[in-house]
């Protein structure tokens, strides 16, 4: 009866994926073939059960999450493949330890949520309220983000590689870039009033479409970045020239 518990349960706790939940004691293993036919020991009975319910985990794939309010209601923790979230409230959501993969948040409101160890892998944010998150608490691995037409004031990208994000007819006033790798990032009709680029690495990042940008270049690394002639000035207001036409 043991051996039969023992071989249902190997069979169905795996992971959302599908694939067989990895044990962290090896040894667990030899003991159950070497009493196949035997007993089984009750502390390797035990053990798998108590790994197989800590291993489990929600798994959502190609599903849309539409009208929901996540504020109100706990965000299902685990991990979200192919989804997509449309009109959600997230605002002041506990997002922590949640893995997107291949997302896309459109008209959302995500403001304030907790972003502690969110993975957001390929995720894309559209018409979506993005205020006051501090990305920079994010899980780094496999962290690629795209914004259109999103309100990201007051957010932190402090320290994270954004090579090559794209950030199109986004609000971005008072963003901190500090210290954050945006090389060939682009700048698309964006607001930067009083963002923060200190130490930031913005090569080949493009600001040809982007306004009321202002950075010290001396203190950055912005080597074949592309400025707009009418906005170059955001880049000498440090040093203190009187620009007169």
């Amino acid at each position: 009866m043991l051996l039969k518990l023992v071989l249902y349960l190997i069979h169905h706790c795996r992971t959302s994926q599908g694939r067989i939940l990895r044990f962290s004691n090896f040894m667990l293993w030899p003991d159950l073939h070497a009493n196949a036919h035997g007993k089984i020991h009750k502390w390797c009975l035990v053990e798998l059960i108590l790994l197989c319910m800590s291993g489990l985990k929600s798994f959502f794939e190609d599903q849309i999450f539409k009208d929901l309010d996540f504020s109100k209601h706990a965000f299902s923790k685990g991990e979200y493949e192919h989804c997509k979230f449309v009109n959600c409230s997230c605002a002041k959501a506990d997002l922590h330890q949640i893995s997107f993969t291949d997302c896309n948040f459109e008209n959302s409101d995500l403001s304030l949520a907790n972003l502690s160890q969110t993975a957001f892998k390929t995720v894309n944010f559209k018409d979506c309220k993005l205020l006051g998150l501090h990305f920079d608490h994010c899980n780094t691995f496999l962290l690629a983000l795209n914004f259109e037409n999103c309100k990201l004031n007051l957010s932190s990208f402090y320290q994270l590689k954004l090579k090559k994000t794209q950030f199109k007819n986004c609000a971005l006033n008072e963003v901190d870039f500090t210290e954050s790798d945006l090389r060939e990032a682009k700048f698309d009709d964006c607001d930067l009033l009083d963002a923060k680029f200190e130490n930031t690495n913005l090569e080949k990042a493009d600001f040809r479409n982007a306004f009321n940008y202002s950075f010290n270049p001396d203190l950055n690394n912005i080597k074949k970045a592309r400025f707009a002639l009418q906005s170059v000035a955001g880049l000498l207001q440090h040093h203190q020239i009187i620009i007169e036409d």
